[in-house]
């Protein structure tokens, strides 16, 4: 595929080397980060896997650092100004639900050594 993307010619061709240094696993997805030293690329693999071992999906992502993140309805939690307001001044208003979102996994070869990448933000 590099070939094809660059036009580079087989003889001068480097093999790509995946060479994988975390692991980490959130519900049905699987992280794996690694790096290719020879071409100072830094990789991403989320792998979505069925409780057979199956693999669904695979997403990659290059020079890029990733956050996995959760997003948490709250809007059905109680607070304690809320039991306080009256019925008649909550049923004129719209119910506005709140989101929070919660870090569950965050890129870390960017840091280690000492690469600046652009981020992405992977919501599961």
């Amino acid at each position: 595929m590099m070939r094809l993307l660059t036009g580079a010619s087989s003889s001068s061709d480097k093999p790509f080397v995946f060479l994988p240094l975390t692991f980490a696993a959130i519900c049905s997805t699987v992280l794996v980060e690694g790096i290719d030293r020879n071409r100072s690329v830094l990789w991403v693999h989320a792998w979505t896997v069925t409780r057979d071992g199956i693999i669904t999906q695979v997403r990659e992502y290059f020079n890029t650092s990733l956050t996995v993140t959760r997003i948490i309805d709250n809007s059905n939690q109680s607070s304690p100004t809320s039991s306080s307001t009256s019925p008649s001044s909550s049923s004129s208003s719209p119910a506005v639900a709140s989101f929070k979102c919660q870090q569950l996994w965050q890129s870390k070869l960017s840091k280690a050594i000492g690469k600046d990448v652009p981020g992405l933000v992977l919501a599961i």
